[in-house]
């Protein structure tokens, strides 16, 4: 039995059981992972196993409650029939429509080979559920990767690096080439691993701060005291270093003190 790859689903099987191998070795080596104990049960949400290269290493270790997620009936079938454990641990459905709380008792790991197409996707609803899930390694391409793990300062800072760094510590493992996938894909592929940091809320209003950092990037080229515009009209004598910056120049906390700023010049009325 074999299943086919889907263009449809994104589908680009890894073959390479080497990096299959070390994959699942950067989730257990995790800090969080590491703080269970050697008797405890640590639970594991697969993404996507296609036909299971991951999978495989995931349900040999000795100390996992496991269950993956499949939208793909032949995936599912294959799976099943090729590792007998599996029964009844293999939910079918989309990730994104997943009720997630729903699925362990505790906060869970979350691994997976993504579809390319939905990566940022899936990191989105990780953040909305971010309490729930202290790390997740997986495979992204190494653009997006790029984007997710960059620095202020770098030109690849963006939109999803601020998000998600605001929440995550992230990690940019390495780099996966294309000739270890079947099909191989177009781009060049990269393994990050998210760990959850200390942070347990913004000195900010967070829905405030998502809008300011996604305002500000989508005008990047600008200068913020232009960009924020769209989100509030500045009085014109409004004074604040960061307003002659750009969004690339400014840390997390530099976009906090920013929120801060807009939220006050939103609660003002000027005449």
């Amino acid at each position: 039995m074999k299943v086919h790859p889907k263009k449809a689903l994104g589908q680009h099987f890894l073959v390479d059981l080497s990096i299959a191998q070390r994959i699942v070795e950067a989730l257990f080596s995790s800090a969080k992972a590491s703080s269970y104990q050697a008797t405890d049960f640590i639970p594991v949400l697969e993404v996507g196993p296609g036909t299971g290269v991951l999978t495989q290493f995931l349900i040999a270790q000795s100390n996992i409650d496991f269950l993956t997620v499949e939208i793909d009936q032949e995936s599912i079938d294959y799976l099943v029939t090729r590792f007998s454990v599996l029964d009844g641990r293999i939910i079918k459905g989309d990730f994104l429509k997943i009720d997630l709380s729903t699925l362990f008792s505790s906060p869970f790991l979350v691994i997976g080979n993504f579809p390319y197409h939905i990566s940022s996707q899936i990191l989105f609803k990780v953040l909305d559920h971010r309490d729930l899930i202290p790390v997740v390694v997986g495979m992204f391409q190494k653009e997006v990767a790029e984007r997710i793990a960059a620095t202020p300062g770098s030109k690849t800072y963006g939109i999803l690096s601020v998000l998600l760094q605001a929440w995550y510590h992230i990690e940019y493992l390495f780099t996966v080439p294309r000739h270890v996938f079947c099909p191989p894909p177009k781009v060049t592929s990269a393994v990050l691993r998210l760990t959850r940091n200390t942070r347990t809320a913004l000195p900010c209003s967070e829905l405030l701060f998502n809008q300011v950092v996604k305002a500000t990037f989508n005008q990047r080229r600008k200068m913020i005291r232009n960009s924020i515009q769209q989100i509030t009209q500045l009085h014109p004598d409004a004074e604040q270093p960061l307003l002659s910056m750009r969004p690339e120049q400014l840390s997390i906390d530099q976009f906090a003190e920013l929120t801060n700023f807009v939220e006050i010049q939103m609660n003002t009325t000027y005449h």
